[in-house]
């Protein structure tokens, strides 16, 4: 072929009929992911959040204070405001009604007029528009004007034009849909997935009822599983919840409230007994995991604000003369805090694009926070007393933690030549194609390394139960050795230039952690330990997607010596006794009961755990950090009350260690 038939043939194959325009919502159908993240279980409820932060832009703007949101029988999902109502009259550019607008067209709506809402959520701002392209169905009944309007759709397409179906007294707005299961791998909803981040919205959004009820299953008394989520001070009692599991240091939380060109800014901060920094920030409602802007000024006028304080009540000269040097992580030692500023127009950056980007916002939170911080330290000399404390204390246990870390990391740098002697490494140095499993015991880990792939996967067994670092100071968790081998054997490193604390993975050796343990309470409590460092250790690992549990099996069906069918639930071990039983194999099978993985040959093992062809790896994600936060704090602090309440209400429901 000459090169001008290859440049005809080029030609043929991408010319201008091979471009795409894509009208409406198809777009949406077409590249779902591109618009709500995944098809998968967090792009499923993130439909919800998109509806529910419509609600929530109403009543940021005083015109709404009650939200009820309901799981329908086969996973369909109402939600009723009684704000104004999106409007239904004729659009002056669309010639269609407004409401017909809103839901079938990308970026129409009233949060992208300035007059209409000066600050709006949800992180992608596509709406309820995106919304009704990704259901088989979606309903729309609007409370206005005395007349209750409706418009039903099917696959973002409207059945029939907004028509008048009754009369009202009320105000408000309900949409109710039905996730399209040709595009979600799940349709099904997680409740205590709503119901973390209502109560959120509820904390950050003072004065708001939220009520969330799952009308799928009633319980033995007929009764729908219900909450109703309600604040009326906001972070303060959000603050409370965090720390409910916590003791602290002073009676109240400290509140922060301000505004300044325009930006208004909203903190709670308390003090508690342990040694770890808790911060959560918020933009618009929106979880800033990766921080930002507005975190870097909440740090800053939190430092001024103690240095300054210290260098006039004398502290700073009386440390000196002990010789204790305090650092800016000194005074986040213990502190508890939620940072929440509305930002008119933000501007997002980073990995999962939460963090904010706004230069300006920073200076704003550093002045209000510098000036309230000051003045409240002034006004509570006992409470200011009782920080410098602790705030002494973990400036004497930083040396302390810092030369164990320089223990480890000096450890660490020399990688391939100090790896830990219980690791069995794997051939390959590509991080991407390689896994790291650690493993309960010796006795399981001797299996791993005779059944895995030598090429991709490496095991480390470790020694009973790790260190529970939520109740331990920092330098004892350096000094744990099985916290030293994990450390040693990922290659990772501790402090980058913006974090002196944050965790380094340039030289991580590996993109798959497998946590796996026995199938029984102990190993629950293992994988539980082990999640817990990681949460408050080496966050960034999961936040990457580098975190995963394997899925030992329970049940062995074998006939003789051969094996029949593996099981990994009760239901799964009851269908195939019943199915061997119909097959005419009655009596002649014997189960077998898993006590630990090492009851199973190299052989069992990879087949049913290690092979990735046949293996179910459920990866560990942070939905939700403060609800995170809450639940590791009351499973592994020091109350027993709360932890076993928890256990009670929620082991129906959900595996709380994995």
């Amino acid at each position: 072929m000459t090169e001008e038939e290859k440049r005809e043939l080029a030609s043929e194959e991408y010319g201008a009929s091979k471009i795409q325009v894509l009208e409406g919502l198809e777009a949406v159908r077409k590249r779902p992911a591109m618009y709500i993240g995944d098809v998968h279980f967090r792009g499923l409820h993130h439909l919800v959040y998109e509806v529910v932060d419509n609600s929530i832009d109403e009543a940021m703007a005083g015109y709404c204070d009650k939200i009820d949101v309901r799981i329908l029988p086969g996973n369909s999902i109402s939600v009723l405001d009684n704000g104004r109502g999106i409007p239904t009259g004729m659009h002056p550019k669309e010639h269609r009604s407004a409401l017909e607008v809103v839901l079938t067209v990308l970026h129409a709506g009233g949060k992208f007029d300035k007059g209409s809402y000066k600050v709006s959520g949800g992180l992608h701002g596509v709406g309820v528009s995106c919304v009704n392209a990704l259901s088989t169905h979606l309903t729309a009944e609007v409370y206005r004007e005395g007349q209750i309007f409706k418009q039903e759709y099917e696959c973002g397409k409207p059945l029939y034009d907004v028509k008048v179906v009754g009369t009202t007294d009320k105000n408000g707005t309900r949409i109710t849909f039905t996730p399209d299961g040709s595009i979600f791998q799940t349709t099904e909803y997680d409740y205590s997935t709503l119901a973390n981040r209502m109560r959120e919205l509820a904390y950050l959004n003072h004065g708001i009822t939220i009520m969330l009820t799952d009308e799928r299953q009633p319980d033995e008394n007929g009764q729908f599983r219900s909450e109703t989520f309600y604040s009326e001070n906001g972070l303060i009692d959000f603050i409370d919840y965090l720390d409910a599991n916590r003791t602290k240091l002073i009676p109240e939380p400290i509140s922060i409230t301000g505004e300044k060109n325009g930006v208004p800014v909203e903190i709670a901060l308390e003090y508690n007994d342990e040694y770890k920094e808790n911060l959560h920030s918020y933009v618009n409602n929106i979880n800033t995991i990766e921080g930002g802007t507005h975190l870097q000024g909440f740090r800053s006028g939190l430092t001024r604000s103690f240095n300054a304080y210290a260098e006039k009540s004398g502290l700073l000269e009386k440390l000196e003369k002990q010789k204790v040097k305090i650092s800016p992580d000194d005074f986040r030692e213990g502190l508890t805090a939620v940072i929440s500023v509305k930002v008119p127009e933000p501007q997002f950056e980073g990995q999962t694009k939460t963090k904010l980007g706004n230069d300006e916002v920073m200076g704003i939170v550093n002045s209000i926070v510098g000036q309230q911080l000051s003045d409240y330290l002034e006004e509570h000399p006992k409470e200011a007393k009782t920080i410098f404390d602790k705030v002494t204390l973990a400036a004497q246990a930083r040396q302390a933690a810092r030369n164990a870390r320089e223990k480890v990391q000096r450890k660490g740098a020399l990688a391939g030549f100090s790896l830990p002697g219980k690791l069995a490494d794997c051939s390959d140095r590509d991080p991407a194609k390689t896994e790291l499993y650690l493993v309960e015991g010796d006795s399981a880990g001797g299996s791993a390394k005779q059944g895995r792939d030598r090429n991709f996967q490496a095991i480390l067994p470790l020694r009973g139960k790790i260190l529970n670092v939520e109740k331990a100071m920092e330098h004892r968790v350096f000094d744990s050795d099985e916290i030293k081998n994990i450390y040693t054997a990922l290659g990772v490193t501790i402090g980058t230039e913006e974090d002196s604390k944050a965790l380094n993975l340039e030289k991580l050796r590996y993109h798959k952690v497998i946590i796996m343990t026995d199938a029984d309470v102990d190993g629950s409590h293992i994988t539980t330990l082990i999640l817990t460092f990681f949460f408050r250790y080496m966050r960034e690992l999961i936040e990457n997607g580098y975190v995963y549990c394997a899925t030992p099996p329970l049940y062995l069906i074998k006939r003789g010596t051969k094996p029949i069918r593996y099981c990994w639930t009760d239901d799964e071990r009851f269908a195939a006794m019943v199915e061997l039983t119909k097959n005419g194999t009655v009596g002649g099978y014997d189960v077998q009961r898993y006590k630990g993985l090492g009851e199973m040959n190299p052989e069992q093992l990879w087949e049913t755990t290690m092979d990735p062809a046949h293996r179910t790896l459920r990866q560990v994600t942070i939905e939700n950090a403060m609800e995170a936060d809450h639940i590791f704090s009351m499973l592994m602090g020091d109350e027993v009350g709360p932890r076993r309440e928890f256990i009670e209400q929620n082991a129906t429901y959900a595996n709380i260690d994995a």
